[in-house]
């Protein structure tokens, strides 16, 4: 296939190479008379591992040329990637400055004699492309995007250091594609690669890039943070982690990384209080840690808001216990939910089929007495009860006697804090609200 990547960075010069490497017929563009001049002499214009023998290697074999013409570039290829960077401007925010530059160029270079494919491999936010790009490659080429041109963003996942071995050992492709073709074009680019492929809408495409970005960002500080304290407690901290990373059931896995509601239980929140307070005593700052339980209360406000956004005073909350399949109540955000809700006034009726007033004992009794001293006043029997009184549905459990009842919710509000099995349907139908979907 004929490419032309722009951008000659670590992601494009990276890119490139590679690309033609595998066959594929590249030219670079950049605006830097140097970098062009570089990689048009065989040498990388970025210091990479194996980056340079690579690069003189697929420029001596022909399949890899660099020019600063971008009408050029593009009427010799029949796909483009656009690799420039898209840096922070001083308040945080994304600059896009370059996207834009490089959209109205290759805009103006667009035919309608045959349909070209841009590729957007910039880390942009979700509807940068959608919103800003799409429209000044439509513009400046009066073209339409998905009949005469196709679009896809494909974000890289190449660390520095490692990004030509991460190139061809990549972890998954994700394809962000605007029609089937495009993201036909961007798999074929990488046919015979290993990984997994995801071809999804643009925005996902976009979105997943910054959630591995800040994940990867958050696993790092968790560990530092965890190594500070190990140390001001005379442990060691790699010995901690081994143990820790040895657990792929729990830890090094899926499990609790699907977006729901708050988490509460007798052991997250109290443990990692105690790991806070014991960081303090030993004067050690855990910003990461300290700030888990804050965001915890935030996700938990953000369901209240939603409820009081619905503007109604009969609710019906599904699901008690701090997770299905419990009567444990204690520090359950449910509770602390429906606790909030009474003091906001609001009439309020609950179901959880796991949890009856008589059986509760122990502690589990006692936390429920200070908490939601009134409960037997809110309890029903039947979920069907619970329906019949709300005009406001939370669900916070998806048992089959809840989704039963929620067949028939009618017009009714329905606030999703589990996500339903049905959820894709449902966001189709007014009156539901899911809280992260």
């Amino acid at each position: 296939m004929r490419v032309s990547v722009f951008g000659l960075g670590y992601v494009g010069c990276v890119s490139a190479a590679c690309l033609a490497s595998l066959g594929h017929e590249v030219v670079g563009v950049d605006v830097n008379q140097d970098k062009v001049e570089l990689v048009s002499k065989g040498r990388a214009p970025v210091v990479e591992e194996r980056i340079g023998d690579l690069t003189l290697r697929v420029v001596a074999e022909g399949r890899l040329r660099a020019t600063t013409d971008a009408a050029e570039a593009v009427a010799a290829s029949e796909v483009s990637l656009v690799c420039v960077g898209t840096p922070s401007a001083a308040n945080g925010s994304l600059s896009t400055l370059y996207l834009e530059r490089v959209a109205e160029q290759i805009g103006r270079a667009l035919t309608a004699e045959r349909r070209h494919t841009v590729v957007l491999r910039s880390t942009m936010l979700p509807g940068t492309c959608a919103d800003l790009l799409i429209p000044i490659l439509e513009r400046t080429s009066g073209l339409r995007a998905g009949a005469d041109f196709g679009v896809a963003v494909n974000p890289e996942f190449l660390r520095e250091g490692t990004s030509v071995r991460d190139f061809f050992d990549p972890p998954k492709t994700v394809i962000g594609e605007i029609d089937r073709a495009s993201g036909d074009v961007v798999a074929a680019l990488y046919e015979g690669l290993p990984g997994e492929v995801f071809r999804v809408p643009i925005p996902v495409a976009e979105m997943t890039k910054y959630a591995d970005n800040a994940f990867h960002a958050v696993k790092i500080g968790f560990a530092n943070e965890i190594g500070a304290v190990s140390r001001a407690l005379g442990i060691d901290s790699h010995e901690v982690m081994d143990v820790f990373l040895a657990d792929r059931k729990l830890n090094v896995s899926p499990a609790y990384l699907r977006p729901g509601f708050a988490f509460g239980g007798s052991c997250l929140p109290k443990d990692l209080r105690g790991l806070v307070y014991a960081a303090r005593r030993a004067d050690v700052s855990v910003p990461l840690l300290s700030h888990v339980l804050p965001a915890n209360e935030a996700h938990l406000q953000r369901a209240l808001d939603l409820v009081m956004a619905a503007d109604r005073r009969r609710i019906g909350l599904f699901g008690l216990s701090f997770k299905p399949g419990t009567d444990d109540l204690r520090e359950s955000p449910l509770v602390e939910l429906a606790e909030r809700l009474l003091g906001k006034g609001y009439d309020l009726r609950i179901y959880d089929a796991n949890v009856s007033l008589s059986r509760l004992m122990g502690a589990n009794r006692a936390y429920m007495e200070q908490r939601l001293p009134h409960l037997a006043d809110l309890l029903s029997a039947s979920a069907a009860d619970v329906l019949d009184h709300a005009e406001v549905c939370v669900v916070g459990c998806a048992d089959a006697e809840v989704l039963a009842a929620l067949g028939r919710a009618g017009d009714r509000t329905v606030i999703d804090l589990v996500r339903l099995p049905d959820a894709e349907q449902r966001r189709a139908r007014p009156g539901y609200v899911g809280l992260g979907w």
